[in-house]
């Protein structure tokens, strides 16, 4: 009987050798994938579905040369112009951003850029602010970010795609901004029509805030919410709520949506999409605007005349002249419809 028992005890300890083998060799191999995989996207990110690309390309950054980071969806790579507010004030940023990112998303961009870079402000635009989140869809989506963050290969799962049948996601940005040339004007007139009433931003949404806000606080990072000019995505209600969150964090917001005539923004010439995205006309306004408050009210650096920024001169060089004849275009195009 003895013996029996003996045998039993002896087959559960191999029997639980085994699994402990099977999961190490698992991990071992997931983690080399994860590391292969980033590698391998950061060597060549057309490997990389266009969502994807600022996670790589912020990696590829000279460590410590990037002073504004911008966080957020679709609105922000459209709005903000790396390069524009390099050729105008020297400012080195990069708009690291998502098609529909959310703010649990917003949270691990800055976390993968703090890795390298140090940034003197983080610009948060806040259209991530209202996309719901309750505490447990936060929480899985908590879980499922922190797998993406540590193992990679969950995130640039994609990359087999070309691989295998060489094809490329070669959309091309610079530093994070998307080049956007067409006009659709937005013609539905007023949209932030002042009120008392306000939007509620989640329990879940303020908890990746308040997490976004302690990390730039512990690291010394200037944090700011912009709402950028959309009135299919903007109103007065939302500005409150956002309004509401900034002064009991003592955080700065600027709300575009209510200084058009201050930032020059006319919506036959600058809307891409009929009131949800501004084209390249209009984020050459808000560049232009933010470059002059982070020039007026912090002590970040002109780098033009910089030889450790060299490579940014070169890579403004490249996009002045994709970027000029497509607003050249588009400023022809808009003389003639008004004609």
């Amino acid at each position: 009987m003895q013996d029996f028992r003996n045998i039993i005890k002896d087959k559960r300890i191999r029997d639980l050798g085994k699994c402990i083998l099977f999961f190490t060799i698992l991990i071992a191999m997931i983690v080399g994938l994860s590391i292969g995989l980033n590698m391998l996207s950061r060597k060549n990110d057309n490997l990389t579905q266009s969502r994807n690309k600022s996670l790589v390309q912020i990696q590829n950054e000279k460590e410590d040369t990037v002073d504004l980071l911008v966080l957020g969806d679709s609105l922000s790579f459209c709005s903000f112009a790396p390069m524009r507010l390099w050729s105008e004030y020297g400012i080195t940023s990069f708009v690291g951003a998502q098609s529909a990112q959310m703010i649990n998303e917003s949270y691990f961009m800055l976390k993968i850029a703090l890795k390298t870079q140090k940034p003197k402000v983080v610009i948060m635009e806040t259209n991530t602010f209202f996309r719901a989140q309750d505490k447990l869809d936060g929480a899985v989506k908590l879980i499922t970010n922190e797998f993406n963050y540590y193992l990679p290969i969950f995130r640039f799962h994609s990359v087999w795609k070309p691989l295998l049948f060489g094809m490329d996601y070669g959309e091309e940005n610079y530093k994070g901004f998307m080049i956007r040339d067409a006009i659709n004007p937005y013609t539905g007139g007023q949209y932030m029509n002042e009120t008392t009433d306000k939007w509620e931003i989640s329990d879940g949404v303020k908890l990746y805030v308040d997490r976004i806000n302690a990390l730039c606080k512990e690291k010394g990072i200037k944090l700011i919410l912009v709402s950028t000019p959309s009135p299919k995505n903007c109103n007065y209600q939302k500005h409150n709520a956002i309004m509401e969150y900034a002064k009991d964090n003592s955080l700065t917001y600027i709300d575009m949506n209510l200084m058009l005539d201050e930032l020059g923004i006319d919506w036959s010439l600058d809307s891409l999409d009929k009131g949800d995205h501004l084209n390249l006309s209009g984020a050459y306004k808000v560049s232009d605007y933010i470059g002059k408050y982070l020039r007026d009210n912090y002590n970040i650096s002109d780098h033009r005349t910089d030889e450790a920024y060299k490579k940014w001169e070169k890579t403004s060089e490249k996009y002045e002249s994709a970027a000029l004849n497509k607003l050249n275009a588009m400023e022809e195009q808009w003389k003639q419809s008004k004609s």
